[in-house]
């Protein structure tokens, strides 16, 4: 391997500095395709229609989830595209909380970035413990069908979720190499289980078709709120579905020509999940044979939806199946990108003490180690807590996507309100750009971003209950106050923003 593939930077200590320095270290692994398969498989938005679609059919119903998926692709799209930009001009590995610093005026600059490296590091740890809980609920359903229980207990929940967290772990600690084969592998495994199953579906379905009226006009609110919420909460489970394209952004380090290929991916990545998603919701809403049932079904959505088609539990088992090994790879997926962030903004002192201790790369491994162990670390600990109240678990889940937009809308702002002079200190020539179209796409990116972040803290039904609340918002103050006590307590003295920006900016533009 030549030494310019092997440019990105390695986080190690120097113990004499209260920072942390950098050296070469990861191998650029991912190729433009591999990064896309990753970027395709960690949104998974048709498989992710799993978790959308009971509270989708309740708030808004068929209409809702065709053509709220619809909004939220093109809403996502224009996020990606003001992000996109941004990544093009300044190709780091820290994403948002980088590109705030770069952005932002040198007043508020170190206290604004690290405010948004929290909260990225939030959404992604969280993200990784939806992703196997989701993985876990669809294969829960397999064993549900072939069971005479009614449901599975906790403890057995648990153990399964806790066992496709080892497999990411496995594979993302060991297996680094292998991990862009298994993208590529991942994407194809999609996309051909997507077309499987939507043929299946409608040949077993043939003759019981819902009629076109019912699925293209439908609305149902069953949720206590007035009819214009009802329809942006089941929006928002299509929103769910088509976020987290940031990940391209933590990966530039891994990839050849970051500044051209990052971008492309992060636009290409909600569009892909659209256009897959919307004919594989419109087959289930087609094939449908008994909505009640399958918001109530302890199988899961959408392994109901294959009982009633196929009429078969192996046919139906073995329709899941795609769906389930489909979201392990995105576990997989959500677990590299995660590691990656987290390792970055340690590197950059971000995570107070304990910043030396994750930032290295294991030099035998080639991985972020320390971050790997400290990311999964954390998600042991949610599925401990579920042990305890699934409310909780729920919570912490629940927040990850709000956590994300968050930290997108920050750097969106400072584009938008500093305007061409953001970019040209740091690449005054430039391959790409919005140009005039900058303002009004930032404009309508802002407006869909709070909206959709507004409605992520409503409760999905009225009158509110301890068991329907929606306690993100707990979960949005817990990680304030974290931040808060690791900024005063170091990083108000430590944190400088993110260290050997020229080196790191000439070795992403030179790869």
């Amino acid at each position: 391997m030549s030494q310019q593939e092997r440019q990105p930077l390695l986080a190690v200590h120097d113990a004499a500095a209260p920072v942390v320095v950098a050296e070469p270290a990861l191998e650029r692994n991912f190729s433009f395709i591999a990064a896309l398969g990753l970027a395709f498989t960690l949104l998974n938005t048709w498989t992710a229609i799993h978790r959308s679609l009971p509270v989708g059919l309740e708030s808004g119903g068929p209409v809702v989830m065709l053509y709220g998926l619809i909004i939220s692709v093109i809403g996502q799209t224009f996020v990606a595209t003001s992000l996109a930009e941004i990544c093009h001009v300044l190709p780091m590995a820290g994403g948002q909380y980088d590109w705030t610093y770069m952005l932002a005026p040198k007043s508020m600059r170190n206290g604004l970035s690290f405010l948004v490296g929290w909260l990225s590091c939030a959404g992604w740890v969280t993200l990784f413990a939806a992703a196997a809980a989701l993985t876990e609920n669809l294969c829960m359903g397999m064993f549900v069908l072939w069971s005479d229980m009614s449901g599975p207990s906790r403890w057995q929940e648990f153990a399964l979720i806790l066992v496709f967290v080892l497999i990411a772990y496995v594979l993302n600690a060991f297996f680094v190499r292998a991990l862009p084969g298994i993208d590529h592998f991942s994407g194809v495994w999609s996309i051909v289980g997507m077309v499987l199953i939507m043929g299946v579906l409608l040949v077993c379905s043939k003759g019981h078709y819902q009629p076109a009226k019912a699925v293209f006009t439908t609305f149902t609110n069953n949720t206590g709120w007035p009819n214009t919420i009802a329809f942006l909460l089941g929006m928002l489970q299509s929103t769910l579905t088509t976020s987290s394209f940031d990940a391209v952004t933590h990966l530039v380090e891994e990839m050849p020509q970051p500044a051209r290929n990052a971008p492309k991916i992060m636009v290409l990545a909600p569009i892909t999940g659209g256009v897959t998603a919307w004919p594989f919701m419109l087959v289930l809403l087609f094939c449908m044979r008994n909505w009640e049932a399958v918001v109530a079904s302890p199988l899961g959505p959408v392994l109901e939806i294959y009982q009633q088609s196929t009429n078969s539990p192996v046919g139906a088992t073995l329709l899941m199946f795609i769906n389930t090994l489909a979201m392990a790879f995105c576990t997989q997926s959500v677990l590299t990108i995660s590691s990656r962030m987290v390792m970055s903004f340690a590197r950059d002192r971000g995570l107070a003490q304990v910043s030396p201790f994750i930032a290295p790369i294991n030099p035998k491994l080639n991985v972020p180690f320390n971050s790997i162990n400290f990311v999964t670390a954390w998600v042991v600990l949610f599925c401990l807590i579920y042990l305890g109240s699934t409310v909780a678990l729920n919570a912490i889940m629940s927040s990850a996507i709000f956590f994300l937009q968050l930290s997108y809308c920050v750097p969106i702002m400072l584009v938008l309100f500093r305007g061409e002079k953001a970019f040209d200190e740091h690449a005054p020539t430039r391959g790409w750009s919005l140009g005039r179209w900058r303002r009004p796409v930032h404009i309508v990116s802002l407006v869909f971003l709070a909206v959709t972040s507004t409605i992520f803290l409503f409760p999905p039904f009225l009158p509110v209950t301890a068991e329907n609340m929606n306690y993100a918002v707990v979960v949005f103050v817990i990680v304030l106050i974290m931040c808060a006590v690791a900024w005063f307590a170091d990083g108000k003295e430590n944190f400088k923003g993110p260290l050997d920006v020229e080196e790191r900016l000439a070795a992403a533009r030179a790869a």
